[in-house]
């Protein structure tokens, strides 16, 4: 079949399978371009098929020649029906890991469950016996609560009194002036409950009580801070209340880990396009301005290149981490550079529907989305047939 983008909001229905494994190819040759990487042999990345799990598993694999497991949800494909992008990555990945002599499976469940976090413990007791790097890179507006049952909706909204700012459409580049109402009744217990720490925690303490955790193994989420333009609906917001939960999981996790010697951190990452950042105003806005003076300054970077700097510059360095006041990995240093947040603040004052073009990189924010689902990359030919039937070579 011939595969077009369907958008509704930033949401893309339609995923395109060659321009995903294309995107695949392109990071794996950004990682062996940056040489190799003394990291773990043995990982699994949960949440790995799209964004900075996928980079972290790309990195892990072709970085370090490390064995991966990954856990995603996502759709796939059915006659006449695309997939999901996940699920097109995921072969990609697998694809192209299997070609290059690298143990990879898959699972493709409900990382939430009980059920999914006993399947991928029997297959790294059968396949890999131990684990020596678990990356945590969920992204679920829900979650159901495996030992309750109770489902768990999280909302994007300020906390003690309404946000007003600028957002964009990125779709049609329109600038306008956004409200959010503020957190009400259970809204920030319920988003901390989908996108804090305990599911994280809950993982750890699985591999561990199977002892399916190596000696000195490290585990790693993701975070974002962001600058005091966004704080108000991001970081001081719902959102922010689960990053705050999640980071300070990381210190009870080191606490459960000391008999293996092993660590639990959270890396900050930067902005960037993500499914997750597009669905969150303002961000879009940001991002666009941000793309456009980091690149002018040489400092841009996409999940793999950050990830790649994670694994490079931070985890697997041989020396001491380096960490913040909070006990946090920060490779958002170049966003939040001070040079570079004040050029963003001074371009936010300005910015309007009609200059927003010059001002900012739109159409870098909307490659970038589209790129997500495998469209808009450079070299595929959009006109050409299609076959949507695309299966994971392992998948479980």
């Amino acid at each position: 079949m011939i595969i077009e983008p369907r958008t509704r909001g930033f949401i893309c229905l339609t995923a395109h399978p060659t321009g995903c494994e294309k995107n695949v190819i392109n990071q794996i040759d950004y990682v062996k371009s940056k040489g190799k990487i003394n990291g773990a042999k043995k990982v699994l990345v949960i949440g790995s098929s799209t964004g900075f799990g996928l980079a972290s598993r790309i990195t892990s694999a072709f970085g370090s020649d490390a064995a991966t497991i990954g856990v995603f949800f996502d759709k796939p494909s059915a006659p006449g029906k695309t997939g999901s992008a996940g699920y097109y990555n995921t072969a990609a990945f697998e694809k192209h890991a299997h070609q290059a002599g690298l143990y990879a499976k898959s699972i493709n469940g409900d990382a939430f469950s009980n059920e999914v976090k006993a399947d991928v413990i029997k297959l790294i007791k059968e396949d890999l016996g131990q684990i020596d790097l678990v990356i945590y890179s969920l992204a679920s507006p829900v979650r159901t609560h495996p030992d309750t049952g109770t489902r768990y909706k999280s909302v994007l909204k300020p906390i003690g009194g309404v946000f007003s700012n600028k957002t964009v459409d990125f779709h049609t580049g329109v600038v306008s002036e956004i409200s959010i109402n503020p957190a009400e009744g259970d809204d920030i217990a319920n988003t901390v409950a989908v996108m804090g720490g305990e599911d994280w925690k809950m993982w750890i303490d699985a591999l561990k009580k199977e002892n399916v955790l190596a000696t000195g193994a490290k585990t790693v989420a993701y975070s974002y801070i962001g600058p005091k333009l966004t704080e108000a609906v991001y970081r001081k917001g719902t959102i922010g209340a689960a990053k705050d939960h999640l980071e300070a999981t990381a210190f009870s996790i080191t606490n459960s880990l000391k008999d293996l010697k092993g660590e639990a951190y959270v890396s900050v990452n930067k902005a960037l396009v993500t499914q997750a950042s597009s669905a969150i105003p303002v961000i879009p806005l940001y991002i666009s301005l941000l793309f456009k003076v980091m690149k002018e300054k040489g400092l841009h970077e996409g999940c793999i290149e950050q990830i790649q700097r994670l694994y490079s510059e931070r985890l697997y360095t041989g020396n001491p981490m380096q960490l913040d006041a909070k006990g946090r990995v920060r490779v958002d240093d170049l966003e939040m550079r001070e040079d570079v947040q004040a050029e963003v603040a001074k371009l936010w004052e300005t910015a309007t529907t009609e200059n927003l073009s010059e001002i900012g990189d739109l159409e870098g924010y909307s490659n970038d989305f589209f790129n997500l689902f495998g469209f808009k990359v450079p070299s595929i030919d959009y006109n050409a047939e299609v076959d949507e039937m695309v299966a994971i070579p392992s998948e479980h």
